[in-house]
């Protein structure tokens, strides 16, 4: 009897783990389910207007008016001439192009040199410098715009390629050294230390050892600071309005919006909206890979 007990009691709990592997293969399954409906329903929310930019860039204007959805019945590139010479998107292209690559250099070097020291040597208020760049973070620009033009105009930089590196900068600084503070509390130290018993100073041991083994994580924000540089239009606004050689590609693209909108040349506008695209589409697909690692490296080690 003990035995015929023991047998039906293991039975009923054989029984009741496949009812709840059941219950819990059904909620998952209604889970990945909507899961994966939430994620095509945003992929077309996101890919769909841009696929209809890019279209409406090689139609004329009466096939964006007659025909909107259609696929354009030939390719035309006169638009695209239009944008890139008398609209001068070549110029604000390359005006755009010399201050990202400024201000992007500089904020991942000072960046990481910063959040290399912060998160690897401990030394008297060490915390709070720490928080005090990533209360930078919160605090709203639009607040500083009018005493940063006063400091620029006294300065002599407003409408300047430097004055506006240097508030790039300055404007991105905080994540950085936010995010590459943690990165680099995750990498071994027992490199470094060996590196340093061989007799390398830490300025070597920085740019030879650390740096490399952090590419990764540099990637990721580069490519977060890349965007939000590139697309700056409010900085630029305020601190870059004298000359208009001088402007910026999102300053070009509302100046292109409103006298392209006058003279009822959508195509050009299109095809000047898909220029400003394609530089921040083809720096993600080239480091989609990289990226992802970067955002996962802390949380794997």
């Amino acid at each position: 009897m003990p035995v015929r007990d023991s047998r039906r009691t293991e039975q009923r709990r054989t029984e009741q783990q496949r009812t709840e592997q059941r219950r819990a293969g059904g909620e998952g399954r209604v889970l990945n389910v909507f899961s994966h409906g939430v994620l095509v329903l945003w992929g077309l929310m996101v890919a769909l207007p841009l696929l209809w930019a890019v279209m409406s860039a090689f139609k004329t204007d009466k096939e964006i008016f007659t025909s909107p959805w259609a696929l354009p019945g030939r390719l035309h590139f006169d638009a695209w001439g239009r944008a890139w010479s008398q609209a001068h998107m070549s110029q604000y292209f390359l005006n755009s192009l010399i201050v990202v690559a400024g201000s992007l250099f500089g904020t991942m070097l000072l960046g990481s040199m910063a959040a290399y020291v912060l998160a690897r040597f401990e030394f008297p208020g060490n915390r709070l410098v720490y928080f005090l760049f990533v209360g930078g973070m919160s605090f709203p620009i639009i607040l500083a715009l009018v005493p940063l033009f006063f400091v620029m105009k006294n300065m002599q930089l407003l409408n300047t390629y430097p004055g506006l590196i240097l508030v790039y900068i300055a404007y991105s600084l905080p994540f950085t050294i936010f995010f590459l503070s943690g990165f680099f509390r995750t990498l071994p130290s027992s490199v470094a230390e060996a590196a340093l018993i061989d007799g390398a100073s830490h300025t070597r041991t920085f740019f030879q050892v650390m740096l490399p083994m952090a590419k990764p994580g540099l990637i990721s924000v580069g490519i977060f600071n890349f965007l939000g540089q590139w697309n700056q239009y409010l900085l630029p606004t305020v601190l870059n309005v004298g000359d208009e050689n001088r402007k910026l590609l999102p300053q070009g693209l509302v100046a292109l919006a409103v006298n392209q909108g006058y003279r009822g040349d959508w195509s050009g506008l299109f095809a000047g909206l898909v220029m400003a695209m394609l530089p921040v589409l083809a720096a993600y697909i080239v480091f989609q890979r990289q990226v992802q690692a970067g955002l996962t490296a802390g949380a794997l080690k």
